[in-house]
């Protein structure tokens, strides 16, 4: 059995979606339903890593989960930020996988969950996360659904929201010519799924931003950047998709109710 830490950051505030954390899906605040899933994956500790009093409050009162709560920076600029000072208020010793699991994926499969802390426990990268296979034209040529090519070792070689490989022969995307590679997994959208050993995490963020990560707004290119080591799987499951808006919301809520 790996044994391996979850820590979910949670923000009160959102641009498209304020106290998005503690909207409640069927009667249970999203945050809360994100842990569940967490606890189903058999991990040795949950930890709700989040700058807000009301979302730690929500998370303390609730007799379901018995997840904990780690108060972090409010000024950190990113969610990985979040996870490390978790990790550190933890404890952690660097040789721990921490997995980061995002607090609006209410439906992640625990199988994936384990399966990220399994990739980096196996070696021998210090970092993992998954793929999942690009079916549809649309999603391909969508922005916010990150593409990645990944090496024959398994490890990424490089993230884009653009349309990645570029196919040569196929001019303007035509979906005919377009339809054995989407069948074939050429394309692979990235899940944004990780799980590190505290060391890699440490080190991560240490580092300044890369220019490449700059353009394409990705943080994991950083790591790419560094040459730290990124391993790659197909998820085991398919991974609905989170919760971007209120609209998201109610179509999960509507989902879980059903």
């Amino acid at each position: 059995m790996t044994n391996f830490t979850v820590v979910i950051p949670a923000r009160y505030a959102s641009v498209r979606f304020p106290g998005k954390p503690l909207h409640e899906l069927a009667g249970r605040a999203m945050v809360l339903r994100v842990a569940d899933q967490a606890v189903k994956a058999g991990a040795t500790q949950v930890v709700v890593a989040t700058d807000d009093e009301r979302i730690a409050a929500a998370v303390r009162d609730d007799q379901v989960a018995g997840v904990r709560v780690a108060l972090t920076d409010p000024t950190h600029a990113s969610g990985t930020d979040r996870v490390q000072e978790a990790a550190r208020q933890l404890g952690l010793a660097e040789d721990d996988i921490v997995v980061n699991v995002q607090g609006d994926e209410p439906l992640i499969p625990p199988v994936t969950i384990r399966q990220a802390a399994e990739l980096v426990a196996e070696g021998p990268a210090d970092a993992a996360s998954l793929w999942a296979p690009i079916s549809t034209r649309e999603e391909l040529l969508d922005p916010n659904a990150v593409k990645v090519v990944v090496a024959a070792s398994g490890l990424a070689l490089y993230f884009s929201r653009s349309p990645i490989p570029f196919l040569r022969d196929v001019t303007g995307w035509d979906r005919v010519a377009l339809a054995p590679h989407l069948q074939a997994d050429t394309f692979k959208r990235h899940v944004g799924l990780y799980a590190y050993r505290v060391r890699t995490l440490n080190r991560f963020v240490t580092l300044p931003e890369a220019p490449l990560e700059q353009l394409e707004r990705l943080e994991q290119l950083r790591l790419l950047d560094q040459g730290i080591a990124l391993r790659l799987a197909q998820a085991v499951e398919p991974i609905p998709a989170g919760v971007d808006t209120p609209e998201d919301a109610q179509r999960i809520n509507d989902l879980l109710a059903s």
